[in-house]
């Protein structure tokens, strides 16, 4: 049974190729750094980006419902007959009818959970030991969808009733309390409480760690002097990058202060943006040099090829046949180039993954290769290898037999 054999631009393409070992060879090294850098680089902020994310946006939600805030209208008579608007005095407030607003919010599209919670500031004491701390109070099964606090906890379970209390690890320090041992905690109005500790958590901030005790809802509307009421009203969404539209529409049903973390974040949302259009620059710029040289070597190749191009029209090869075998030489540059970049990429993951780590030792981006930017990668290597070889391409199918064979 005989062998199928390749077609005839296949196999002219491919001689070519082999005739200019030298410049295969630099082409394709081009093209596998373009496309390694490609896909190292867009793998790596992606990572980077997501690390940041969850770093920032794991203690906290991505949309808060907070009371509007209180002004005293003071008019003052004068030629112009100005007033003049003053914030009132600091204190808690609840939401109005927040059991409405958390119905509102959960029946919202793009939301995941939401957790009313009462908040506010009091002080842990402990023998002589005093710290100004924030009490949240909260129903664990709602918050815990809004920070994933159980992932966090060194020491007990993330659940408060009664008198029990959550602290941080750095509070139980300061205070020199752990899992067992009781806290006095006074509210800024005045109220006090006998907690005892029930569990320990580290959520990586040492502030928030030093700083947050978590109480049931009940005691902390006791302690706040907030009876019935919550003071905001946390909100998780799908997409995070959607949290504003989320804000915004809550805001305007419910006449409430809505904010999203892209809003208090501003700095962190700018940084990422920019990031991503350093990303897209580098990769403009890595696409450009390589279809400039796939383009530049295959022009050579056409000058150098001459007579051959010339013999091959004589014999009755078609001008588009021709330009096929160019076009060949460019997917194929292209099609290889892509395989080995993706290659060297991974191998450039796996290596500086085990160079940078955070100042605990963990790594700062995991060497995962996602199939989606490799692919996309691999698909603009090939298509510019391909259209990089179209005006060499173009140029050798419009040469003259007579003239190429004489040259």
């Amino acid at each position: 049974m005989a062998r199928p054999r390749l077609p005839f631009e296949f196999l002219v393409a491919l001689r070519f190729l082999r005739e200019g070992r030298m410049q295969t060879a630099l082409i394709l090294l081009g093209v596998t750094g373009g496309v390694a850098v490609i896909v190292f680089l867009s793998q790596l902020i992606a990572q980077l980006q997501s690390t940041i994310i969850d770093r920032v946006l794991g203690s906290q939600a991505h949309v808060v419902v907070r009371p509007l805030e209180e002004v005293n209208l003071r008019a003052r008579i004068d030629a112009a007959s100005t007033a003049v608007i003053e914030p009132r005095a600091q204190r808690l407030r609840s939401i109005d009818q927040w059991e409405a607003i958390v119905k509102l919010a959960e029946d919202q599209s793009g939301v995941v959970a939401v957790s009313p919670v009462v908040s506010g500031p009091a002080f842990a004491l402990r023998g002589r030991a005093s710290k100004s701390v924030a009490l949240l109070g909260i129903e664990p099964d709602r918050y815990r969808r809004i920070v994933k606090m159980d992932t966090y906890m060194v020491r007990g379970k993330f659940q408060v009733e009664g008198t029990n209390a959550i602290i941080g690890t750095e509070l139980a320090k300061d205070l020199g309390v752990t899992v067992g041992d009781k806290v006095f905690l006074r509210a800024a109005g005045g109220r006090d409480e006998l907690l005892q500790v029930t569990g320990l958590f580290d959520i990586g901030n040492k502030d928030l760690n030093r700083r947050w005790v978590f109480t049931t809802m009940k005691l902390a509307q006791s302690l706040l002097d907030l009876p019935g009421g919550v003071s905001n009203i946390d909100i998780t969404v799908t997409d995070i990058f959607e949290a504003s539209e989320v804000a915004a529409r809550l805001q305007a049903g419910s006449g409430m202060t809505v904010d999203s973390w892209m809003t208090t974040n501003s700095q962190l949302l700018a940084a990422l943006r920019n990031q991503s259009v350093s990303n897209n620059l580098i990769r403009s710029f890595v696409i450009i040099i390589v279809a400039l040289g796939i383009s530049s070597v295959l022009v050579v190749s056409v000058v150098q090829k001459q007579k051959e191009i010339g013999i091959l029209r004589a014999m009755g090869t078609s001008s588009n046949r021709i330009m096929g075998v160019f076009l060949l030489q460019g997917a194929l540059v292209g099609f290889v180039g892509a395989l080995s970049g993706v290659g060297l990429a991974w191998a450039l993951l796996q290596i500086f993954s085990t160079i940078y780590r955070t100042g605990d030792g963990a790594p700062i981006f995991e060497p995962q290769l996602d199939t989606g930017i490799a692919l996309s990668a691999a698909g603009i290597a090939l298509a510019v290898g391909v259209l990089a070889a179209l005006i060499p391409a173009r140029r050798a199918a419009k040469m003259d037999p007579v003239q190429a064979i004489r040259a």
